[in-house]
């Protein structure tokens, strides 16, 4: 196995004619991936921030061995089974929220509570038909993910097939900037504004955008959108996919931020990166609405492998690790912290951010976006040193698994220190 093209493969968000060609790789241990020609790379991403406690956690891949042995899979539809009953109890208890709908990844998640909300308008007769997202946004690459995300390249060639959706700005701070109060003003004027029309509910990523560059918000703005979406009647979601299960400090970042959704949509980090599965919390509120003799009430959504038993171990084992050692993510920021500050002081780092076990800073470069070529510059030089990042184009970030050494974290500023050194 080498690292040149498979002629049958088709990767994902790659050009192939300008993108080099991907790593092979054998196998992951902990905070590192071994690539096929033996080299070791410290994988500070934590592979699209879903590997949460590490490369072939024992626990985990355990738990799910010995499900594969009982039960890998039943229809959910007229079926249920104990891991899908104990982790919506665990997580009904973590959230809130008291009813949990599975199916397979983020963008599913973020569609079902989407379909949620808009049908439980129109089950009360009451169909409302404004969404509001925020800008900047991203939610997922379906369709109706893709509608309440920012416009952008991402989404440009499917414009015709986008419903409309209301936006409101996202007042965004860093270490320099850490009470915008007057953008925060202007953008809860905007939001009461979109309000003024009946609105079904309002989407965010609490706390920190993800893809749009790790844009954080203060949780008093947060609180501040909460109070005016429940005096509009409207649903708040909040999309947890990315800052669920720790990565935010807390382990879910609307706890963090103060803020209590009807609505949340997770996955990544849910199985520890081992399997794929999304879930979505609900109200009880919400799940009662869709409980008539009508049935045309009834929610038609569903997923082939909704609730895989093998995903639900997986979850479980995971939320065992994090209910064990909540320090490893409660703290991570104070390991982050003085690398990034001294990084601050670089002459092409600008907006150093932190929260919990994101760190973030964007690149000093004349045209910031995300189809800089800097990003690949960076990301080349730090597979050099050993570190593997992927930059969204000016923005570098570190979002590594909780099992990342100290020695490992050390390595991987070092690398980015070296990389914005040989930027000149």
């Amino acid at each position: 196995m080498n690292s040149a093209r498979h002629p049958h493969l088709w990767h994902p968000t790659t050009q192939v004619r300008t993108a080099p060609p991907p790593l092979a790789v054998r196998r992951g241990r902990g905070a590192v991936l071994e690539l096929a020609d033996g080299r070791e790379l410290i994988d500070a991403i934590s592979s699209w921030w879903v590997t949460l406690h590490g490369h072939g956690e024992p626990s985990i891949a355990a738990a799910i061995a010995s499900q594969a042995r009982e039960l890998e899979q039943v229809i959910f539809a007229d079926c249920t089974h104990a891991p899908a009953e104990r982790l919506a109890e665990r997580l009904s208890a973590h959230s809130g929220l008291e009813r949990l709908f599975f199916s397979d990844n983020g963008s599913t998640a973020v569609e079902v509570a989407l379909k949620i909300a808009w049908q439980w308008w129109h089950n009360r007769a009451e169909p409302r038909q404004r969404l509001i997202g925020f800008a900047g946004a991203y939610h997922g690459d379906t369709v109706g993910a893709m509608a309440v995300g920012a416009r952008s390249l991402f989404t440009a060639a499917y414009e015709p097939l986008l419903f409309d959706v209301a936006r409101v700005d996202w007042p965004q701070c860093d270490w320099s900037e850490p009470e915008p109060l007057a953008r925060e003003a202007r953008a809860l004027a905007e939001l009461e504004q979109a309000l003024s029309v009946p609105t079904a509910a309002v989407i965010l990523e609490p706390l920190i955008q993800g893809a749009s560059g790790m844009a954080m918000v203060r949780p008093a703005f947060l609180q501040a959108v909460q109070e005016r979406v429940r005096a509009a009647g409207a649903l708040l979601i909040a999309d947890e996919v990315m800052t669920g299960f720790g990565r935010t400090g807390s382990l879910f970042a609307c706890r963090g931020a103060g803020i209590q959704p009807d609505l949340i949509a997770l996955s990544k980090g849910l199985t520890g990166g081992f399997l794929p599965m999304g879930v979505t919390l609900a109200s009880e509120r919400l799940y009662a609405g869709f409980i008539s003799d009508d049935p045309g009430a009834t929610f038609f959504h569903g997923h082939s492998f909704t609730a895989n038993p093998l995903g639900c171990a997986a979850a479980l084992a995971s939320l065992d690790l994090l209910e064990a050692e909540p320090q490893r993510y409660a703290a991570f920021d104070r390991r982050h912290r003085p690398l990034l500050e001294q990084l601050a002081g670089h002459p092409r780092v600008e907006r150093p951010r932190l929260l919990g076990t994101v760190a973030a800073f964007d690149v000093r470069v004349d045209d910031p976006g995300y189809l800089n070529g800097v990003g690949r510059r960076i990301q080349r030089h730090c597979l050099e040193a050993g570190v593997y990042l992927r930059p969204l184009g000016h923005v570098v970030y570190l979002l590594p698994p909780l099992c990342l050494s100290d020695d490992q974290l050390n390595q991987c500023y070092a690398a980015i220190t070296a990389a914005l050194d040989s930027l000149g």
